[in-house]
């Protein structure tokens, strides 16, 4: 890990990923989050396996007085567990409650990067064309790298991802990569 306010580090971001999926549009993004959660499963594992943090950042979903581990139980009881149990936060998962779209909005996302040291986000969850997008989008006015592995996020709608994804690449200078392709040895 990075001394605090150097920005050598990286860290793989899981956006909005700890879902009960009872919610607008979730018939359309469910078969993008199957696709995507055993590839995200795999990097989640290979991150921690390279001491890289691993920073889950949720929607708080309008339940003011929760907390992670609520979030998480109710989205372990709920039909889709199956997507949730392969990529649930361990003991030294970090967890941001996140209230809009962007991981960055009103949350302490921003200090805890600089804590950590970290100048590389792997970007990874859903909405690929909302929340990573914006999200995105916010990483690099922040002059923080951007990583996206195209396989480990998840959209409601194709085309849309498509644009998002190169946007990111075209305007935001993230790099856009296959899961496999992540070198947390690097920062990329």
């Amino acid at each position: 890990m990075s001394e605090p306010g150097s920005s050598d580090g990286s860290a793989l971001v899981v956006i909005d990923m700890i879902n009960t999926y009872d919610h607008e549009d979730a018939e359309l993004l469910l078969p993008a989050a199957e696709r995507a959660v055993p590839v995200l499963a795999k990097l989640i594992g290979r991150a921690r396996a390279a001491d890289v943090p691993v920073i889950y950042v949720n929607d708080n979903f309008g339940l003011w007085r929760s907390h992670h581990g609520e979030l998480v139980e109710a989205a372990l009881s709920r039909p889709h567990a199956d997507l949730v149990e392969p990529i649930r936060p361990d003991d030294d998962s970090l967890f941001v409650v996140k209230t809009r779209h962007s991981i960055f909005y009103d949350t302490p996302l921003s200090y805890l990067l600089w804590q950590l040291g970290v100048g590389t986000l792997v970007l990874t969850g859903q909405v690929t064309e909302q929340c990573v997008l914006y999200s995105a989008l916010d990483a690099h006015i922040r002059h923080l790298h951007v990583t996206l592995p195209k396989d480990a996020v998840a959209a409601i709608h194709p085309h849309l991802e498509t644009a998002a994804l190169e946007m990111m690449e075209r305007n935001m200078g993230a790099r856009i990569v296959l899961a496999q392709d992540v070198d947390f040895r690097d920062g990329r």
